[in-house]
């Protein structure tokens, strides 16, 4: 079928922009990933799927302009022990990384894999973005694929000693950033993957995430600082029998930020907790989609999405649960929840359930609303000042999210970024 006269104009504009890096191993995967692209066109307003966001920002052929901002603070997870991976706009600084070595884990950059014609990510680049595609299209993930020039290959066949940490610094104002990682958890293994910083002015993400029966990955990811910034993320993640994924996102500042969450529950018993929290003031759109198939036998899945949003910030949330044939005793839970701290902000919610199975608990909330006037009136007669008590309750309204970290002093920094973002916009 013929792409609509704008979307194929728009597509190859893109295209003439861009091209196709030395592939070596990942040569095939690119190519199909280019021919997808091409094949389906850049999304538009019109697509089921883009009518709560305008894509037109990430589909330009050069990236808008974005300020950087010094933090004013110490970075993300400073206080963490761990194995930090430094790309500046995209690109890898071996200046700023530590040495790529970790019990446990074999680390290399996609650079490197793509001159050797036989390594295990070729088994795995591009193979869980296209089955992502089914049923929904995400043709910024497909050019991803075909055009990222960096990004880290992770090969977790232990339980390494401390987190892998990867840190995006933004230092051009026109900065147009490819990145594509690739994850593979064998069975046994047990990871923590850490991410921060805003990357770059435009920055295209994609990680792909294959985890063997019985391990467990563990993400923590926070976006921020520069508000200028706009990206786009997307996470697939394949779970095989008693595998564990768990993932938690912060996102503050940024004027537009979507990620995209794809989930394969594809053996039984796997478990895959999908939470977010964000806080947005003024010009700032914050776009959370997420799927999650379940494929097998008593398999659970949470979706725990909350956002405070206030000066005319707008928050979209699109999350979708299906249960094939023959997936009994599935257990999937969705919550999305806002917070609208003035009435100019608004929340938009689509939340889906599609069931095959005749024996599963599954359900699905979404809620908007203001400060609950009891509970601040109950604080305020107590002593406490207005600004105080609406962080207060703020922070109380994403505490089910941020519950969804295990560990406590990854818990315990996300929160204190949030008191800090909350105390500069007094």
């Amino acid at each position: 079928m013929a792409l609509p006269a704008q979307k194929q104009t728009a597509t190859e504009a893109l295209l003439s922009s861009l091209h196709l890096p030395e592939a070596g191993c990942t040569r095939a995967a690119r190519e199909a990933a280019l021919a997808r692209l091409r094949e389906m066109g850049v999304p538009g307003r019109r697509d089921e799927y883009w009518k709560y966001t305008r894509p037109d920002s990430l589909i330009t052929p050069d990236a808008p302009r974005a300020a950087t901002f010094a933090a004013g603070e110490p970075m993300m997870f400073d206080a963490v022990d761990r194995l930090k991976i430094v790309f500046v706009d995209g690109v890898f600084d071996p200046e700023a990384s530590d040495p790529l070595e970790l019990e446990g884990v074999q680390i290399e950059r996609i650079e490197d894999i793509c001159c050797k014609d036989i390594h295990w990510a070729k088994d795995l680049y591009g193979v869980l973005e296209a089955r992502g595609h089914t049923p929904v299209p995400r043709p910024l993930a497909a050019l991803n694929t075909a055009f990222a020039a960096d990004g880290v290959a992770i090969h977790v066949t232990g339980t390494p000693s401390k987190p892998i940490s990867l840190i995006y610094q933004h230092a051009s104002e026109t900065s147009d950033a490819i990145l594509h990682h690739v994850i593979r958890v064998e069975s046994g293994a047990a990871v923590t993957v850490l991410e921060n910083g805003p990357a770059a002015s435009r920055f295209n993400k994609c990680m792909e995430i294959d985890i063997a029966d019985g391990g467990t990955l563990h993400h923590v990811r926070a976006q921020g600082r520069d508000h200028e910034r706009r990206a786009v993320t997307h996470m697939f993640t394949r779970l095989g029998e008693g595998s564990v994924y768990k993932s938690f996102t912060l996102t503050v500042n940024g004027v537009l930020t979507r990620n995209e969450q794809v989930v394969e529950l594809t053996g039984d018993d796997a478990v895959a907790h999908v939470a977010g929290a964000c806080v947005g003031d003024g010009d700032f759109h914050h776009d959370d989609t997420v799927f999650i198939t379940h494929d097998a036998v008593g398999c659970e899945s949470r979706q725990v999405f909350k956002k405070v949003l206030r000066n005319g910030a707008t928050g979209v949330f699109q999350g979708k649960i299906l249960v094939k044939p023959g997936a009994q005793k599935t257990d999937g839970y969705q919550i999305s929840q806002s917070l609208l701290l003035d009435d100019d902000s608004q929340f938009l919610a689509k939340p889906e359930l599609e069931i095959y199975a005749d024996d599963v608990a599954c359900s699905h909330g979404s809620t908007s609303g203001a400060i609950d006037e009891t509970a601040l009136f109950y604080l305020r007669s107590r002593g406490v000042p207005l600004k105080e008590a609406t962080d207060l309750l703020t922070l109380a309204f994403l505490a089910e999210a941020v519950d969804e970290i295990e560990d406590k002093s990854l818990a315990d920094d996300i929160v204190s970024r949030l008191e800090g973002w909350l105390a500069r916009r007094s």
